[in-house]
């Protein structure tokens, strides 16, 4: 899966009244007789800049390599994996801490606490800590994953394969990345699962001192939320998930699944650049703006621009657009730019903001060693390229380059478990049912709104907030004052909106499309210009997703 950004909300919103819920802090454990790990040295943060002026910190924490499914040590090794945090104290007394992930998996987080911090009212900011960590094998945590940079360097092959050769060296392409992976990382890839990130999660949480945490997860992060919620339901006293990953469906299904949805929301960007047609002159309907981008596709494919951008070059960075509006004043630029006046650097710009290049490649490995061992992937490559036709044709966008991106799965050298699936049923881990906050918008692309229903129902105490028409992938504290007031509320005294039917049980009206744009400089933005962008795929979402 994937990724990507952010809100002002217009008048009118209509925010649900609050049902008065048992507040979380009703539901402390008693406490806590683990031994507490060694305190964290926190200091200045030497490879890491603060935002904005942000009183940023870094500490480091060992935690064990291999873990039984309670969490222990799981052999005798004493081997260890070190993680690499950050926090950012609360401005008044330290009452609580939120630990945020942004999602990924692959990506790097511990950028994340000064970014959520920022985004944070001050009410809360006075009371929370906020506390990120790269997850291992992650980032600035050791070892790393390293695999084969080469890989992801321009110009790469086409992702929709032309004929039988062309797709025979893709598949190569895959194996030979998979092999690369097993080769320069070695045993950390068989301990890369969710559960092992979550078991990490619980560790952090004894160093920091806590009996419990509020976690904030975006993306591939509601997954990680939801595992350790299940896993240490005791431990948390807020969970809000924000962008929710579908808790039925293992990662190849839900990559196919995500095709479809990226394509919906792609075409959502070709209609708004069809309804300014005078400023970007790249069609005046949907079709008519797609049918531009996918004869420059096509273009490219024969002759790359500058050496650099193919077309593959050109999905990753258009992209973009799929998980955030706030991008689309430049994207339509730099493809108006491209196909009217054959002036490609726009393009080769946004490839160098928002595309894969060489250095991804721990981002890209550690994406590959989570989803290859979360679950079980088809190991018959025939079923690969039926469900890759049938996703070309239903989601041109992104079908295949979704295929070839999980194909090193099929050849991955360490070994895959089951799915972690919560729920009451036969085999299903015991999900968390303390109070839950799920929070969507109805547009996003890289993460189907259902996924959200679907987590909602698993979660018998959890509320969904929507943000109606959304077609932002990550929206708490991003500016929708309906959902940020309801997120406030809810991790300052534990109120939720009451939980209705089906859900969802409060629907948020999303901001306005953006005004076009035609100068140059950076995207047009509301809030923020990155937020937490591509579900599972980019090092720091581009900076962001």
């Amino acid at each position: 899966m994937r990724r990507r950004t952010r809100a002002a909300v217009s008048a009118g919103v209509l925010l649900a009244a609050f049902a008065t819920a048992a507040p979380a802090t009703a539901q402390d454990p008693a406490p806590d007789t683990e031994q507490a790990a060694p305190g964290l040295a926190w200091g200045p943060c030497a490879d890491l800049e603060a935002v904005e002026g942000e009183a940023l910190e870094c500490a480091r924490l060992e935690v064990p390599l291999a873990r039984t499914a309670d969490g222990a040590p799981a052999d005798g090794s004493g081997a260890t994996v070190e993680l690499a945090l950050s926090r950012v104290p609360a401005t008044g007394t330290p009452e609580r801490t939120l630990l945020v992930n942004p999602g990924g998996p692959g990506s790097r987080a511990r950028h994340w606490a000064a970014h959520t911090a920022r985004r944070m009212p001050a009410e809360l900011r006075e009371s929370y800590d906020v506390v990120a960590f790269d997850p291992r094998g992650i980032g600035a945590s050791t070892p790393g994953i390293v695999c084969d940079p080469g890989h992801l360097a321009p110009v790469r092959p086409d992702t929709v394969p032309a004929d039988a050769s062309a797709e025979e060296a893709l598949r190569e392409a895959a194996a030979a990345y998979a092999r690369a992976c097993g080769e320069n990382t070695g045993a950390l890839l068989d301990h890369m699962r969710t559960e092992d990130t979550a078991h990490d999660l619980d560790a952090v949480r004894v160093a920091l001192g806590r009996e419990r945490i509020d976690y904030l997860g975006y993306s591939y992060g509601t997954y990680l939320g939801t595992v350790y919620s299940a896993l240490y339901p005791e431990r948390v006293r807020a969970l809000v998930l924000d962008s929710a990953v579908g808790p039925d469906t293992p990662w190849y299904e839900s990559n196919h699944r995500q095709s479809r949805a990226l394509d919906r929301a792609i075409g959502n960007f070709f209609a708004w650049t069809a309804r300014h047609d005078g400023v970007y002159r790249l069609g005046t309907t949907e079709r008519a703006v797609a049918d531009a981008y996918y004869r420059l596709r096509s273009e490219l494919a024969d002759a790359p621009d500058e050496g650099t951008v193919g077309p593959t070059e050109l999905e990753t960075a258009v992209l973009v657009a799929a998980y955030t509006d706030a991008v689309w004043p430049a994207v339509a630029r730099a493809l108006s730019s491209r196909v009217n006046d054959g002036e490609p650097a726009a393009l080769v710009d946004l490839h160098t903001r928002f595309g894969e290049a060489p250095e991804g490649d721990r981002a890209y490995g550690g994406y590959l060693a989570v989803q290859c061992t979360d679950a079980h992937w088809p190991d018959d490559w025939g079923t690969w390229r039926g469900d890759a036709a049938k996703a070309h044709v239903a989601a041109p966008f992104m079908g295949w380059h979704n295929t070839w991106y999980n194909a090193p799965c099929v050849d991955w050298p360490a070994e895959s478990g089951d799915w972690f699936q919560v729920g009451d049923g036969p085999g299903e881990h015991s999900a968390y049912t303390g109070p839950a906050l799920i929070v969507h918008g109805t547009e996003d692309g890289a993460t189907p709104i259902e996924g959200a229903h679907a987590l909602r129902a698993r979660l018998p105490g959890s509320v969904l907030v929507t943000e109606d028409g959304g077609r932002v992938h990550g929206i708490t504290f991003g500016g929708n004052t309906c959902v940020d007031e309801t997120v406030t509320a809810y991790l300052r005294d534990g109120r939720l909106p009451e939980r209705t039917g089906r859900g969802p049980d409060t629907a948020c009206a999303a901001r306005s499309a953006p005004a076009p744009r035609t100068g140059q400089g950076a995207p047009a933005t509301r809030a923020d210009p990155v937020g937490p962008v591509r579900l599972e795929r980019s090092d720091e979402c581009r900076q962001p997703v």
